[in-house]
C-alpha cells in the first residue's frame, strides 16, 4: 500500500488544532484559517519525507501542525521585556509611551474626535492643529506638522522647498542612518540638487557661503546621530549658517527637545554635546526635523517644526498627504509635548529609564538576585540606542548569570519574552531599561531556565 494513505487528511489535522485549543493546550487561540495552513503545511512536509523514503505517523503530523501553529504566534507583536541595556533599542519598538500617552490615544481612537474639524465654529480644520502646534509651541518655532518618520520628514520638506534647486551640503554630513537611509538618495528622490562643500572633517562658513548663488534652496545641516568624528575637526554652527542669506535646514536625527533639559533636576552627563532643536531654532534655523520615538520618547513620528511660511508651504505639498501621521499617534504626541510643556517630561518612560538612580537600581537588582540560583550583581553600562548618542554610556546595574551556554540560556529567556544581553559566558540582564511593574516576569524567567 502506498505509505501516503497513512496520512492524516488535512481537515483531520485541523480539527486536533481545534481540539487543543479548547483543551487550552498549546495551539491556544488563532483563526480557523491559519490552523489549515498549518495542517497544510505539516501534510505537505509529511509527503515529503514519505517520497524521500522517510516514514511518519498521524500523530508527528499532528505534533509538526501545533509546532508551526506555535511558531505563528510566537511571530505576533507582543510586548517583551527589554533586559538588554539598549533604552531605544530599534528592534524592539524603541522609546515605550508612558500611560498618559497611551490613555490619550485610547480615548481618540475608542470613537470619533477633533481630528481635522473645528469644534468651535464647525468647519473643517487640520490634523497639524493640535500636536504640530504644540510641539512647535515646545521646540520655539512658528508652525510645526507631524508625519510618520523622520526620513519622511526630510523627503517632504526637501521636495516642499527645494526640488530643481540647489542644497548645500556638507561632506561631513552626508551620512548613512539606519537602514539605507542615505542624505545623497533622500536628496535625489526629493528633486533637489547636491551640492557638496569642504571636506570630510573640516567644513566652514566660507564654504557654504561661496557655494550660495541664484539657484540655491536651502543649506542643509546633518546631525551625525549614529557615529562621532574626533580629532582634526571643524563644523559649522547654525548661527553662522543663518548670516548666510539662505533658509537653513536642520535634520536633527535624534530629537533632543532642548539641550539644556529643563525638565530634568540636571542636565545628564551622558547627552554630553548632543544638540537641542529649541537651540537650533533660536540660532537661526528656517526648519528642523527629528524623530518622535528617540530622544522626544513619543511613538514613531517625523516632526517638522520652523517658519510658518515654509511649514505651510511643505504641509501643502501632495507628498504630504502619503506621508501624514494617523490619529493615534497625533493623540500621543500631544500628551508628550503637554508634558514637556509642562516642565515634566519625567512622566516620559525614556527619561524616568534614563535618570534612574544607581542606588534605586542596585537595590531592584539585589532583590532580583537573591530568589535567582547563581545570579549575582554586577555594574553595567547602558546606552541610549536607536542610533543616538554614539559611544556614550549610563551607568547601570545588571543581574548577571553564568552558564555553560549563553546562547542556549539566552534563547530560552526569549522564548519567555525577555530579551538579555550575553557576554562571555554570563546572561546580563540590565535593570535600567526593565521597568519596576517586570521585575516579577524577569524572576520567573530566570528561575525557569535555571531549573
Amino acid at each position: 500500500m502506498d505509505p501516503r494513505r497513512s496520512l492524516p487528511s488535512i481537515d483531520r489535522v485541523t480539527h486536533a488544532l481545534l481540539a487543543d485549543a479548547a483543551e487550552g493546550g498549546h495551539v491556544g487561540a488563532l483563526p480557523h484559517e491559519l490552523l489549515v495552513d498549518a495542517a497544510r503545511e505539516a501534510v505537505d512536509a509529511a509527503r515529503s519525507v514519505i517520497a524521500g523514503g522517510g516514514s511518519v505517523d498521524a500523530a508527528s503530523v499532528v505534533a509538526d501542525a501545533v509546532a508551526r501553529v506555535e511558531r505563528r504566534r510566537g511571530a505576533l507583536l507582543r510586548p517583551v521585556v527589554n533586559a538588554t541595556g539598549v533604552i531605544l533599542h530599534t528592534n524592539l519598538g524603541r522609546a515605550p509611551l508612558g500611560a498618559g500617552a497611551l490613555a490619550t490615544a485610547g480615548r481618540v481612537g475608542r470613537g470619533y474626535s477633533n481630528l481635522e474639524y473645528r469644534m468651535d465654529d464647525g468647519e473643517r480644520g487640520s490634523r497639524h492643529e493640535h500636536a504640530g502646534r504644540l510641539l512647535a509651541r515646545a521646540c520655539g518655532a512658528e508652525a510645526g506638522l507631524v508625519v510618520n518618520n523622520n526620513a519622511a520628514a526630510v523627503l517632504l520638506s526637501l521636495a516642499a522647498l527645494a526640488r530643481g534647486r540647489e542644497v548645500v551640503v556638507s561632506r561631513g554630513e552626508l551620512v548613512e542612518i539606519g537602514g539605507g537611509f542615505r542624505v545623497p538618495e533622500i536628496m535625489a528622490e526629493s528633486g533637489c540638487r547636491l551640492v557638496e562643500v569642504g571636506t570630510t572633517n573640516r567644513t566652514r562658513r566660507a564654504d557654504y557661503a561661496a557655494a550660495v548663488g541664484d539657484d540655491t534652496a536651502l543649506l542643509l545641516k546633518v546631525h551625525a546621530s549614529n557615529y562621532r568624528m574626533l580629532g582634526f575637526t571643524e563644523a559649522t554652527p547654525v548661527s553662522q549658517l543663518a548670516s548666510c542669506g539662505v533658509p537653513v535646514m536642520v535634520d536633527a536625527g535624534s530629537g533632543l527637545l532642548d539641550e539644556s533639559t529643563p525638565w530634568l533636576p540636571h542636565r545628564p552627563a551622558w547627552l554630553r554635546d548632543e544638540p537641542g532643536v529649541v537651540q537650533a531654532i533660536a540660532a537661526g534655523a528656517a526648519v528642523v526635523t527629528f524623530s518622535g520615538d528617540k530622544l522626544l520618547g513619543g511613538p514613531q513620528a517625523g516632526i517638522v517644526v520652523g517658519r510658518r511660511d515654509l511649514v505651510d508651504d511643505i504641509a501643502r505639498h501632495p507628498l504630504a498627504r502619503a506621508m501624514r501621521a494617523d490619529k493615534l499617534t497625533l493623540a500621543a504626541l500631544q500628551d508628550v509635548a503637554l508634558a514637556y510643556l509642562a516642565g515634566d517630561a519625567t512622566t516620559i518612560p525614556l527619561w524616568r529609564m534614563a535618570t534612574e538612580p544607581l542606588d534605586v537600581l542596585r537595590a531592584r537588582a539585589d532583590a532580583v538576585a537573591a530568589v535567582v540560583d547563581g545570579a549575582k550583581v554586577i555594574d553595567s553600562e547602558a546606552v541610549a540606542g536607536g542610533g543616538s548618542l554614539p559611544g556614550l554610556t549610563i551607568p547601570s546595574v545588571a543581574v548577571a548569570v553564568a552558564v555553560d551556554d549563553p546562547q542556549a540560556v539566552g534563547a530560552a529567556l526569549r522564548a519567555r519574552d525577555v530579551v538579555a544581553r550575553i557576554a562571555d559566558d554570563l546572561v546580563v540582564c540590565d535593570l535600567r531599561t526593565v521597568a519596576p511593574a517586570e521585575d516579577d516576569t524577569l524572576v520567573a524567567a530566570l528561575r525557569a531556565v535555571r531549573a
